[in-house]
């Protein structure tokens, strides 16, 4: 029961009749509703929406840490935190055979990672076609002839470049790591399309979140209520003023409307070479983002808007009856590499904690599942930049724990999904906190 919850358990498998070519396209900070197939009323998103239309969106897809390099770490490993070791943008410790790109190049793909890394130096030699971003999240890189490239135009270009050159008797597998949306931190622009997006969304107003406001800040614990945390401080450099609130989200819908067209390219080219039919394709993030929630900017903590990614699987096996349908089950970011794996016939090695997703739409019949979560970050710098926090996830409550000041946060999810009232100390859920706390500190331990 333990090892379930927690994602260990290997379904039956359901091998394709031949290996798979795989496509990862993987988005940076983009939350779950940052999609137009999602509900969001701004954002143009339409090959990723027709991707969803073709394939399967799962709308309860969380990460299990919410921090690029640790979730980039958790994608290539099938991993929690706890095992793999990267708790910021060091490399893993897992042993490179046991990553999805490392398994499926022993197995004859030709593998190639084009975009963001952040897991310490780029491993260039575990690649066949690698074009890997260590440097910091600059969004136009100069050119050997001094003229400049927007990232995702490079993004771009080089996983075309992958597609074009790959040698065409190899099943492959690439993944496409955009920068797109992270802002540029130290740019007080944050977000800088390209200017032919710069006409898009002039004429709409970017709703505010109810919970964005000053009391909602206030509310938070003191630890990251105050003006040293580093969520408020980035409050600051984007969202602070309705004005500043309205330019910072559009551009960051800008940059993702432009990765939303490099997605549509990148299968356009499948299409053309005629592998889309053979080919698997994913498109998730890396973590969610707070558009201004409890008066915070980013993400790492493990509020709903932080936890929770896209996740869209266009699978060539899934029945004709199921595409286009959305699925509800907790599906987390340690399951992809289980799923790339079997998509290629490949055996999961026992490290790997999560499932293969396929289990949900290619069976007969839809599979025990878990319910529930273990959710982890560590400290980053000191307890006052950016604290550890860790969490028992449920649908309908959900248990935070601030390890570095021993405090606990109790919500009601299904009354309270903005997470406004915290019911630690309310005498009539003392029950549910002390099955919670038990819950948590059994799946914790299972996380190692």
């Amino acid at each position: 029961m333990l090892l379930f919850a927690l994602g260990a358990l290997a379904p039956t498998r359901l091998a394709a009749a031949e290996p798979l070519n795989v496509v990862i396209l993987y988005g940076d900070d983009w939350r779950h509703d940052s999609l137009g197939i999602a509900g969001n009323p701004v954002v143009k998103t339409p090959r990723i929406d027709q991707l969803a239309r073709e394939g399967m969106r799962f709308t309860h897809n969380c990460v299990t840490t919410s921090i690029c390099g640790v979730s980039r770490a958790t994608l290539l490993t099938g991993q929690w935190m706890s095992r793999h070791g990267n708790t910021a943008f060091a490399m893993f410790k897992t042993p490179w055979a046991e990553t999805y790109p490392g398994l499926l190049r022993g197995r004859g793909y030709w593998v190639g990672h084009v975009g963001k890394w952040h897991n310490g130096q780029f491993p260039a030699d575990a690649y066949d076609f690698g074009r890997g971003r260590i440097t910091p999240m600059r969004h136009w890189l100069p050119q050997p002839d001094g003229s400049e490239i927007h990232v995702t135009k490079k993004n771009e270009n080089d996983a075309l470049e992958f597609l074009r050159t790959r040698p065409k008797e190899k099943p492959f597998c690439l993944t496409v790591a955009f920068v797109a949306t992270h802002a540029e931190d130290q740019n007080p622009k944050q977000y800088l399309p390209q200017p032919e997006s710069m006409s898009l969304y002039t004429d709409v107003t970017v709703p505010v979140p109810k919970t964005a406001t000053e009391e909602h800040f206030r509310r938070l614990p003191p630890f990251i209520g105050n003006e040293k945390n580093e969520g408020r401080v980035r409050w600051h450099w984007r969202f602070d003023a309705p004005d500043k609130y309205q330019t910072m989200m559009k551009n960051y819908y800008r940059m993702a409307t432009e990765a939303d067209t490099v997605c549509g390219r990148v299968i356009d080219e499948l299409k053309k070479q005629g592998v889309l039919e053979r080919t698997l394709v994913i498109f998730t993030t890396d973590n969610g983002y707070f558009h201004g929630e409890h008066g915070l900017a980013d993400k790492w903590y493990p509020h709903e808007e932080s936890i929770r990614v896209p996740l869209i699987i266009r699978d060539p096996r899934l029945p004709a009856a199921r595409r286009g349908v959305t699925n509800a089950e907790f599906t987390l970011n340690v399951d992809l590499a289980p799923t790339i794996l079997g998509a290629a016939g490949v055996p999961a090695p026992p490290t790997m904690q999560g499932r293969d997703l396929a289990a949900l739409y290619l069976g007969s019949k839809t599979p025990a599942w878990r319910t529930e979560f273990f959710y982890e970050h560590a400290i980053i710098r000191n307890k006052d930049f950016i604290p550890a926090s860790e969490a028992l996830v449920r649908k309908d409550w959900k248990y935070m724990y601030w390890p570095d000041f021993n405090v606990e946060q109790l919500f009601h999810l299904r009354v309270d999904p903005g997470e406004e009232n915290d019911l630690v100390a309310a005498p009539a859920h003392a029950a549910v906190l002390d099955e919670m706390r038990r819950r948590f500190r059994e799946l914790k331990a299972a996380a190692l």
